[in-house]
């Protein structure tokens, strides 16, 4: 398990320089900050060295009163730089949170369906989150912290080597022990870090598994199950919370130590060049007050790398997925597919999953154009495979898919996918309104047009009886609505989108006799000018197509019209026999 800063800087950076003026405006902001905080150091000086001068009475009340102003003035310097500073980085900040989860949301739109079924919702949100509040954490350390240190730590340098080469030798040795002994410890806690973070993005893998599953955990009485299982990551992360913490705080006292000892030896040294006639009164003011600015801003500054780090460690996961190579990805000079007459041609196609274990064996299989195909067979023989690969879900891995002669490995996947209407077997819809899941098939249909696709696919009815129409939301994945409602609400979309090539992967098996009936025209009606493809276990659907394909352990073993394949002992005849009950005409 390791970390890499330099691809997180790189990512930050390149959404940083988006906005180069503001960042230049901020930096130049919070140096003058810093700068004018050295100040008041050499103004205290000034002020305790004229009561050693001899002035007496008004002459002395007004060379302080001179230093006073001077303070005052420098004070409200500092406070208008301050507001600038903070108006300037609350324009920067939010827009690069903003660019940051963009960036990090279309990237893993982009990713396989692979992909998708390999991960968790829930963490993969939780890591999108977590990469933009990263940025705002490392962001704070950088400018409010880091900044400040390096430029009060190099200007205190200036000051002591401007009174005694002697103190900006011993501060220059001090600062490369302190941050050295800082850096090792927050090196060394990176790796619990690292864990914490896992953890928590494990954390939120359960929590939203189960939350999005509660109905079947109430069904069987898992509540227990489940709160043990939460329990358990949540423990664990405590544990690794606690060590971390435990350690930053052993290094916090180690970091206290230092001061103690630069400020003991320090004014050990002030004490002698004072009586050695080579201090003032003075001195001692600056020595101490420069001292106490440096160690406020040192203070914190082993915190403030665990907390660099810790926003390091936060945004790895996201980086890593930002850097993984896409699965699928368009070839160079990929056209965009055209679809003319709709024939689909699969040739020697073989496939495998990651495991090992082969779907389909060299499966050869042409569907004439416009020609009405169902595929059938027993539960993993690869129908769904077949759909997965006809959508470049997955790459075949040999052979070739083609439609109207064009390698879809060739083409664009938006465009291939823009050309096929799917209506899988359990269709999920957004948390959005009944108007909004429909006109995806085409988003820049008309209200009128999306009516009129509900309608086809016999789901106007249901709609109109909602609480607010059209404009109800369906609930997330769309639990609002039946199964049999949500399946018409899909079918409608596919209506709408009205692709010349239409897939129906068991849409009507969540319909019941009478739903499924009051569709069937509106689906023949959508098929006419189409290419289909039907896996269904329905006698009513099956019997509709021109031909029927059965497939059996990942190749076609038998294909023809329902008529045909009943004449002959075979799957189709078996599968048949048992949804007739036996009873064969």
């Amino acid at each position: 398990m390791s970390l890499s800063i330099n691809s997180t800087i790189k990512v930050y950076w390149q959404h940083v320089k988006r906005y180069p003026l503001a960042i230049s405006f901020l930096l130049l902001v919070l140096v003058a900050i810093n700068i004018l905080n050295l100040v008041p150091a050499l103004l205290n000086k000034q002020f305790f060295d004229a009561f050693t001068t001899g002035q007496t009475g008004q002459a002395l009340a007004s060379t302080l009163i001179g230093v006073l102003v001077w303070i005052v003035g420098v004070n409200l310097g500092l406070w208008l730089l301050q507001r600038l500073a903070d108006v300037t980085n609350n324009y920067i900040q939010p827009r690069v949170i903003v660019d940051l989860e963009q960036t990090a949301f279309e990237h893993l739109l982009n990713h396989s369906y692979r992909f998708f079924t390999d991960n968790f919702a829930g963490s993969l949100v939780k890591k999108i989150h977590r990469f933009g509040r990263a940025f705002e954490r490392i962001m704070d350390q950088v400018t409010w912290k880091l900044v400040q240190i390096f430029v009060s730590i190099v200007g205190t340098i200036v000051i002591f080597y401007l009174r005694s080469p002697l103190f900006a030798g011993i501060l220059c040795i001090w600062v490369f022990l302190f941050a050295v002994v800082n850096f090792i410890v927050a090196k060394w806690k990176l790796k619990y870090d690292l864990i914490r973070a896992e953890l928590d993005t494990e954390s939120g893998g359960k929590l939203a598994d189960a939350i999005g599953n509660a109905m079947t955990i109430q069904q069987f009485v898992g509540k227990k199950f489940e709160a043990a299982r939460f329990w358990e990551v949540n423990a664990r992360w405590r544990k690794m919370v606690t060590f971390t913490w435990n350690l930053g705080s052993v290094n916090d006292g180690v970091q206290a130590g230092f001061m103690f000892v630069l400020q003991g030896v320090a004014m050990y040294v002030a004490i002698n060049l004072y009586v050695q006639g080579k201090m003032t009164l003075g001195d001692f003011a600056l020595i101490q007050t420069a001292l106490v600015a440096l160690f406020m801003r040192l203070y914190d500054f082993g915190r403030v790398i665990r907390d660099l780090y810790d926003g390091f460690a936060d945004a790895k996961e996201m980086v890593d997925i930002l850097e993984m190579p896409y699965e699928l990805v368009d070839k160079k000079g990929a056209k965009k597919l055209q679809v003319k007459k709709g024939e689909i041609n699969f040739k020697k196609v073989s496939f495998g999953y990651s495991n090992g274990r082969m779907i389909l064996h060299d499966m050869t299989l042409d569907i004439k154009p416009r020609e009405k195909v169902a595929f059938i067979g027993p539960s993993g023989a690869g129908k769904s495979t077949v759909i997965k690969l006809l959508m470049r879900f997955f790459d075949v891995t040999k052979g070739s898919i083609t439609i109207d002669g064009q390698d879809i490995s060739k083409v664009t996947q938006e465009s291939l996918r823009s050309l096929v209407s799917l209506v899988p077997q359990d269709s999920l819809l957004f948390h959005r309104t009944v108007m909004e899941n429909i006109r995806y098939g085409r988003r820049e249909a008309s209200d009128k047009e999306v009516i009129a696709a509900s309608k086809k696919a016999h789901c106007h009815e249901f709609i109109s009886e909602l609480s607010h129409g059209y404009d109800t939301k369906v609930g997330e994945r769309g639990v609002k609505l039946s199964g049999g409602e949500r399946q018409r609400v899909a079918i409608a979309r596919a209506i709408l989108k009205n692709a010349p090539i239409l897939v129906l992967d068991e849409a009507t098996s969540s319909l019941d006799s009478e739903s499924e009936s009051l569709i069937q025209d509106a689906l023949h009606e959508l098929m006419k000018s189409k290419t289909v493809i039907v896996i269904a276990h329905r006698l009513s659907t099956i019997m509709q197509m021109d031909r029927i394909v059965v497939i059996e352990k990942g190749a076609v073993v038998d294909a023809g019209t329902h008529e045909e394949l009943i004449q002959h002992e075979g799957t189709y005849k078996k599968l048949w026999s048992i949804q007739a009950g036996g009873f064969l005409p």
